[in-house]
């Protein structure tokens, strides 16, 4: 099952830095998305993909799973929407003055007002 999840956290890595060399904004505020959720899937595997008993009720003998890589990918599944949420206000802001979302044409309007 690990190989499966490395060759899927590739996948996402791989296509979210495809993603981020493009010039679009919306594909790069899409490419944000997908190498959080690769970390997220990484974190995940690190900690082991174990079946056990919940943790809050340790009888002997019983193998329990560990709490804090689900706890830390809880945290950063809201870090990231919050992030994603600030990306698409910006993206619309940007284009609502401007009327584009080419990183190109984003780029000389630096100094202009």
């Amino acid at each position: 099952m690990e190989i499966l999840m490395a060759i899927i956290i590739g996948i996402l890595f791989a296509s979210a830095t495809y993603l981020f060399l493009s010039k679009s904004i919306l594909r790069i505020i899409v490419a944000s998305g997908l190498l959080s959720h690769g970390a997220h899937l990484l974190i995940l595997t690190m900690g082991g993909l174990k079946q056990g008993a919940v943790p809050l009720v340790n009888k002997e003998g019983i193998p329990v799973t560990d709490p804090l890589p689900q706890a830390l990918i809880l945290t950063a599944i809201v870090i990231s929407f919050g992030v994603t949420a600030l990306f698409l206000v910006l993206a619309y802001r940007a284009y609502q003055e401007l009327g584009t979302d080419n990183m190109d044409q984003l780029r000389g309007t630096e100094g202009n007002d």
